[in-house]
């Protein structure tokens, strides 16, 4: 498999000035508008700021948006070295940001083509020893952009990043594409940290039941509103309340009726009405159930 060199950043450069760009092709890149405030606050479980879609919005009009709408904190989660390195000090920053870093299963190929995975995991390492640094992610394992030559460092990847969350006692967000048994498996057998998120959890309702009966916590983003996501609702009506987190995922994965245009974690009030009509609940009861959760797993925002 042919890998491109991975670029590292400068010695002391400024995490800060770190920014990526999405893909705008032909999308409606204007952001939707907000939608009602929720009366019982909320969090955003994942979310990657650090790129710009549309007409971009700063960190802080992120979080001012958000917390207009009643979405108290956000999680951000890193891929790379660099937003990595961008999500540890955005966290730092910003009493209502908490950060999660690791190396992505999609780059971990290209990290070990270039003979860097072990000084990558040694960035992740560092990083997750600072304060607000709560989960290793995302990490795990994804058959669905990678080939089989690129899944033996995907493998090596994954087990070493669930290694730095019990070093560290602090959670880990799993990305899982097209590999939910491999993923079972490899928790099962290296042990799962005490804290386990499956990020924008995209399985079944039989997959959901395994994640409750081992103790890991699903993580709903908005395609869970989409028509062809029945796998996802299914999923969401076996999995314990106490089981359930909320995301964006943002800039990805906007919720219907504003699906393909950018995502914030401001529109995470789409998605958790929406799941409280399908499980017959209300929206306040639901919100107070997913905000102790996300408590549960990260501690708490405001040091």
């Amino acid at each position: 498999m042919a890998t491109p060199p991975v670029p590292y950043p400068a010695a002391g450069s400024d995490p800060s000035q770190y920014v990526r760009t999405r893909e705008k092709g032909s999308r409606d890149v204007t952001y939707p508008a907000a939608p009602e405030p929720l009366t019982v606050p909320v969090y955003d479980n994942h979310a990657h700021l650090e790129i710009e879609d549309g007409v971009g919005l700063s960190l802080d009009e992120q979080l001012e948006r958000a917390g207009e709408v009643g979405v108290v904190g956000v999680v951000q989660a890193g891929g790379d070295i660099d937003s990595s390195r961008w999500s540890a000090w955005a966290a730092a920053s910003h009493p209502r940001v908490l950060a999660a870093v690791a190396i992505h299963p999609n780059e971990a190929p290209a990290y070990h083509a270039a003979g860097r995975l072990e000084e990558a995991i040694a960035v992740i390492d560092e990083l997750a020893a600072q304060p607000r640094v709560r989960a290793i992610g995302e990490t795990g394992l994804d058959f669905f952009r990678t080939d089989e030559d690129g899944r033996p460092a995907q493998f090596e990847s994954f087990e070493a990043h669930i290694a730095l969350a019990k070093k560290h006692g602090i959670a880990m967000q799993i990305h899982d594409r097209d590999a939910h048994d491999a993923v079972l498996e490899t928790l099962e057998r290296v042990g799962a940290p005490e804290r386990t998120v499956f990020h924008c959890f995209s399985g079944d309702a039989d997959m959901a039941r395994i994640a409750g009966e081992r103790g890991y916590w699903l993580s709903f983003a908005g395609n869970v509103t989409f028509n062809n996501a029945q796998n996802l609702r299914d999923a969401l009506a076996v999995i314990p309340r106490e089981r359930i987190l909320v995301e964006t995922d943002a800039p990805f994965l906007t919720p219907t009726p504003h699906r393909g245009r950018p995502n914030a974690p401001y529109l995470i009030p789409v998605t958790v009405r929406y799941m409280a009509a399908e499980l017959g609940v209300g929206v306040d009861e639901l919100c107070a159930q997913i905000a102790a959760n996300t408590l549960e797993v990260y501690g708490a925002f405001e040091d």
